[in-house]
């Protein structure tokens, strides 16, 4: 069982209907008890990071996250709350993953970045088994955060950017895999693959 965790910040029907399409049984919820009994967590996220931490915090979720050791995957958002901070309303985040959101300098280029991508570049790791920076991802995103040690996959819009992380029992992902077509199921599923073996 996969849970997708339910903090009314995100992308929760269209992750849900990914996971329908790969027959994989799971549940939306916010209730402790639940995850804890899933074999892997999916952390959706849409919209803006300070309500979003704030919803997170109202349900005790954020200490729930800072302390799993499950197989976690944040997806657009829920990423970027896997670092300490945002610019994006001087936002904390849970403070996982070293680093700071920073917003694209829109003198350059339209923001938000926005429809499909590849990587520029790549390190080994078994949620990118088998992709290239052939492989294009679907991104729509204003705040992005700066390549660091975590970053396994980098994307090139306006300047180098973390779209794919990965440290300890936690990834995430810049992109949004429920609307990335043949190749966003292969990387939900190697996900899940690695939740359920782990």
């Amino acid at each position: 069982m996969i849970a997708i965790i339910n903090y009314e910040a995100g992308n929760l029907a269209s992750v849900s209907n990914a996971l329908s399409r790969l027959d994989v049984p799971h549940t939306i919820t916010n209730k402790e008890k639940e995850l804890d009994e899933a074999s892997g967590i999916i952390f959706p996220g849409v919209g803006h990071a300070r309500p979003a931490m704030e919803s997170l915090q109202a349900n005790g979720l954020d200490h729930w996250l800072k302390n799993t050791s499950k197989p976690v995957l944040g997806i657009c958002l829920g990423m970027q709350l896997l670092y300490d901070s945002s610019e994006e309303g001087d936002a904390s985040g849970l403070g996982i993953i070293p680093g700071r959101l920073r917003k694209f300098d829109a003198s350059l280029e339209k923001v938000p970045h926005m429809g499909w991508n590849t990587f520029s570049d790549m390190r080994d790791h078994p949620l990118l088994e088998g992709f290239s920076t052939d492989h294009y991802f679907y991104y729509v995103h204003s705040y992005y955060a700066p390549v660091n040690d975590f970053t396994i996959a980098s994307c090139r819009y306006i300047t180098n950017f973390a779209s794919v992380v990965a440290k300890d029992n936690f990834m995430g992902v810049q992109f949004h895999p429920e609307k990335s077509g043949k190749a966003g199921a292969q990387l939900l599923r190697q996900f899940l693959q690695y939740a359920l073996t782990s």
